[in-house]
């Protein structure tokens, strides 16, 4: 792949920092554009049907730009295009495990956990929505912790999530706790063995634009940071 990648994201959309983290995985050179899902005459919604991020552009032979659209489709298209490393497992139920715990994230954990607490606590106020409703609150940390505890259970028997290597799944649910420990509510000290895994993730060169991310007037909690928590 030579020609330059752009990534249009929203900082804290677990979808799109799946995509940056495999890019910075595969050592892909990009250029990111900050693009808001809210806004109707944005560059979300003439590049991508849906108007959601993450989009990714490239340029074709021809020099024409030309989108990939979703977090899957990209993910999948990174894969194809540049395999080396890949971030799948080596044989087909490992990978077929990798697949599923994606999915789990991106559909279970999303509407258990974001469509809660980061609606409340980041959506509405972007959006002027009002005040947090507590009772969201409260049943999106509820699940978290059912989450958390499923996470420990996994690697009580593997290294990674989906096996003993780094792979898409580690990606997947690296993301979407990102976004929440962005906002304080990840309990990890109940949870050591997701907090231990979680720690290894935060060492890696590719989280390190993920720490740095910041959102105007919302902040991290304290320890966001900290690779040592």
């Amino acid at each position: 792949m030579t020609a330059r990648l752009r990534l249009y994201h929203f900082a804290l959309d677990p979808a799109s920092r799946q995509v940056r983290l495999a890019l910075a995985e595969k050592a892909l050179a990009f250029d990111l554009m900050d693009a808001s899902p809210w806004d109707p005459d944005g560059p979300l919604a003439s590049r991508n049907p849906s108007g959601l991020p993450p989009v990714l552009e490239l340029a074709d032979e021809t020099g024409v730009r030309v989108a990939a659209c979703g977090v899957r489709a990209i993910l999948e298209y990174l894969e194809e295009v540049s395999p080396d490393p890949s971030l799948l497992p080596g044989g087909a139920i490992e990978r077929a495990e990798a697949r599923r715990l994606m999915d789990w994230f991106d559909t279970i954990f999303d509407a258990e956990v974001n469509a809660f607490l980061l609606h409340e606590k980041i959506e509405k106020r972007l959006q002027g929505l009002g005040a947090p409703e507590p009772a969201n609150i409260r049943a999106g940390r509820e699940a978290l912790r059912w989450h958390l505890a499923h996470i420990d259970a996994l690697l009580d028997a593997r290294e990674g999530l989906a096996g003993p290597r780094f792979s898409l799944a580690d990606i997947a649910a690296a993301a979407h706790l990102s976004c929440v420990d962005y906002i304080g509510e990840a309990s990890w000290e109940s949870h050591p063995a997701a907090k231990a895994w979680y720690q290894r993730i935060k060492c890696r060169p590719s989280f390190r634009p993920i720490l740095a991310d910041r959102l105007p007037g919302l902040p991290p909690v304290d320890g966001y940071q900290d690779l040592d928590f």
